[in-house]
């Protein structure tokens, strides 16, 4: 097996269903034979690492540890699955305190230990807000840390797929940028069906109005399904997404959807959110969409839903003002 690179893997929260797969798809992928698993209970820990040992893959240097400084100590690549599942009942939004203050160690512990760490990918919900603490506290350049977000594009995908009754990569560039909720911003103008824009079809016996607004549902309703269908929150897609993401930023094949990105401009200040972005090496970086003025409404109104989650996560005294980040981390200037 080939290597992308020796550099050091460590995956947060590799005792749980996302983390467990992120280790296995890592390791599949060949990405590297350097991998680190974290989690803080040690028995579900040891129980992957021995699933994963006895696997029988070669060449793989797998080591596991409950000790937070030996994960990231000389770690070049990080993601973090490592916050509280949603459950039946609950709204990404639910996980907001928690899963907050988790992401607001794990930035500390990236500071404080993760001196050679050069991406981050955090994968906890709600995705936006846990990054955006996670990057303050570290001490990253934005450039260097992006979250989950493709789930909503890849199930935009997938339910026109199914609809129009053809193969997934038959509908290009389907997507949803902002947040990663039930604010998300579905856009219609990008994508095509079998070369057609996706545009032209809606209001038509192809796809009529109602039947585009219930495909919309469908999308925006995708994780509660998965709850409602499985009686527990995705896992493996969310484990693949994000093991393709530091795959890019290894510089390898590149990522094909939205990531959640650092945004501080064009109307859209200091949030974290899903937009067109590029990973490589050099990191990730993003444009702003164009859609049409109602998805650009949308794309607003989703930016003001997570200004608003971020305003609650300041009252909780998590984080400091916006005008402080830059004493945190002056990239945040």
């Amino acid at each position: 097996m080939e290597f992308l690179t020796q550099d050091k893997l460590t995956l947060i929260g590799a005792g749980g269903m996302i983390g467990s797969n992120m280790v296995q798809t890592a390791i599949m992928m060949g990405l590297t034979p350097n991998i680190c698993a974290y989690d803080p209970y040690a028995p579900a820990l040891e129980g992957m690492a021995e699933e994963m040992f006895h696997s029988g893959f070669d060449r793989i240097n797998l080591t596991f540890t409950d000790n937070i400084e030996a994960a990231l100590k000389d770690a070049v690549y990080v993601v973090s699955s490592g916050g509280a599942a949603r459950k039946a009942g609950m709204t990404r939004e639910d996980l907001l305190r928690g899963n907050a203050e988790i992401a607001a160690q794990l930035g500390r512990d990236l500071r404080r230990y993760g001196k050679k760490v050069r991406f981050v990918v955090i994968v906890f919900n709600p995705a936006d807000i846990t990054g955006l603490v996670t990057l303050l506290y570290s001490g990253l350049e934005p450039s260097r840390l992006c979250t989950l977000a493709a789930l909503d594009s890849t199930r935009l995908q997938t339910a026109l797929a199914q609809y129009f009754g053809i193969p997934r990569d038959r509908v290009q560039n389907a997507r949803t940028y902002g947040g990663h909720g039930e604010q998300m911003a579905v856009f219609a103008s990008t994508a095509r069906i079998d070369g057609n824009p996706l545009s032209t079809l809606i209001g038509t016996p192809a796809l009529p109005e109602e039947q585009w607004k219930e495909l919309q549902q469908k999308v925006i309703q995708g994780g509660k399904r998965i709850i409602d269908l499985r009686g527990r929150s995705s896992f493996q897609s969310p484990a693949y997404l994000s093991v393709e993401m530091i795959r890019a930023a290894m510089g390898g094949e590149p990522f094909r959807w939205p990531a959640g990105v650092y945004v501080n401009r064009d109307g859209f200040d200091h949030i974290m959110m899903a937009m067109e972005t590029d990973i490589d090496r050099n990191g990730v970086t993003y444009r702003v969409p164009q859609g049409t003025p109602a998805e650009m409404e949308a794309l607003r109104d989703s930016y003001l839903h997570l200004s608003r989650l971020r305003d609650e996560v300041i009252r909780m005294g998590i984080i400091p003002p916006v005008p402080q980040w830059a004493r945190v981390n002056p990239y945040l200037a």
